[in-house]
């Protein structure tokens, strides 16, 4: 009789908890920010019920391991929440960062952008232009100047990016591609960061020290841009412009680390050429942000074009195409160059054709192919230099 009895409180037990189950998962699910069922109180004094009815608990394990699968996106969005993005956006995939370096290089290496290399591509290939231009006929670039302006690349950009960030914070919080950024989301103090800026900018002088004097002058001179480069956006609606005199500032300086002068016929028209590229790929680019900035209140050329920025971009592809173009006559470049410049016209083209200035996706899509457009003259430049007719 008493085995009787407890059996049926058990099934009278489980009836409930599975009722009371039933109630928690519609609420999870017309709320998805309440706490899922791996949380509720029941499921952890069910599986210690000290009846000893092992079918009573076979039964609650089963019904437990049903409801937390059913529930765990549930409390995914509740961890991405606690994280600071919305409930809607995807979980971000694990970079290199996260799988190789350890936990308290991370901050640091996502502060330099160690996982978009991009920026780094983007600022390196007018450096790998202008020393392949100040090859002899014939002959190979130097490859220990093309080793250190890479480095310098890396180092650099990490830079500009630290400084950035810093400068910005108040405005990253508030846009929704930068709110996790290291120093916004609080990960990194600003004097970290700038502690951190200290050992990059050290780094870099130990490059510029190798090159000539005349070439440390001039890459000296580039930190001015550097540093003010991310106050142009509150002050004028060509930021880009800036940024594209600063990015191609490699284009002066690796002519001169090989010649140790400057040649205005050759290095002038490639500078313009990298800052009529820079004013196409940067604009792009700059509308994913375009809504943000506008309620942030800071500016953009994609705020300034607005609905006329194909247009716009369009006329700076033919200043950069042409800029190159005198460039390469100037150079004495042979017909190698020229062929791979119609190719790099084209993919130029393809970009402004195509993209998609309403889709966020797609404009980021268009900006890292840029890296090929940077390959495609260098190749030209290099097959017309090293060919001799």
């Amino acid at each position: 009789m008493a085995v009787w009895f407890s059996r049926a409180i058990s099934r009278k037990s489980l009836q409930s908890i599975s009722s009371a189950l039933t109630i928690q998962s519609a609420s999870i699910l017309t709320n998805p920010t309440k706490p899922s069922i791996r949380d509720h109180p029941l499921r952890f004094q069910t599986l210690g019920n000290p009846s000893g009815l092992s079918n009573s608990r076979r039964d609650v394990r089963i019904l437990d391991v049903s409801f937390t699968s059913t529930f765990s996106t549930s409390s995914g969005q509740d961890r991405r929440c606690r994280d600071g993005a919305s409930p809607t956006t995807p979980p971000q995939p694990l970079s290199w960062i996260d799988v190789y370096l350890p936990k308290s290089a991370r901050p640091y290496a996502y502060l330099s952008r160690l996982d978009k290399p991009i920026g780094t591509w983007l600022l390196a290939w007018p450096c790998m232009w202008s020393i392949t231009l100040a090859a002899d006929p014939g002959t190979l670039p130097d490859l220990k100047m093309m080793t250190l302006f890479g480095c310098g690349a890396v180092l650099l950009r990490g830079a500009g990016c630290t400084v950035n960030d810093l400068l910005d914070r108040d405005i990253d919080v508030k846009v929704e591609r930068t709110k996790l950024r290291p120093v916004a989301s609080g990960i990194l103090t600003p004097f970290q960061g700038l502690s951190f800026l200290g050992v990059q900018l050290f780094l870099g002088l130990g490059i510029l020290l190798q090159l000539n004097n005349y070439s440390r002058v001039l890459g000296a001179s580039s930190l001015l841009l550097v540093f003010s480069y991310p106050l142009m956006k509150r002050f004028t609606f060509w930021p880009q412009a800036y940024l594209g005199l600063t990015f191609n500032w490699g284009a002066l300086l690796g002519w001169t680390a090989v010649k140790g002068s400057l040649d205005p016929a050759i290095t002038l028209p490639l500078y313009g050429a990298g800052v009529f590229w820079t004013l196409v790929y940067d604009t792009i680019y700059a509308h994913q942000d375009k809504e943000d900035d506008l309620k942030v209140g800071v500016k953009s050329t994609a705020l300034r074009f607005g609905n006329f920025t194909k247009h716009w971009v369009s006329g700076f592809a033919t200043a950069c195409i042409s800029s190159l173009a005198i460039c390469g006559y100037n150079a004495d470049l042979e017909w190698p160059y020229y062929a791979f410049l119609m190719a790099a016209s084209g993919q130029l083209g393809w970009q402004i054709w195509t993209v998609d200035l309403s889709s966020r996706a797609d404009c980021n899509k268009k900006f890292v192919s840029n890296k090929w457009f940077g390959a495609l003259i260098f190749c030209g430049i290099l097959g017309g230099r090293f060919t001799i007719s």
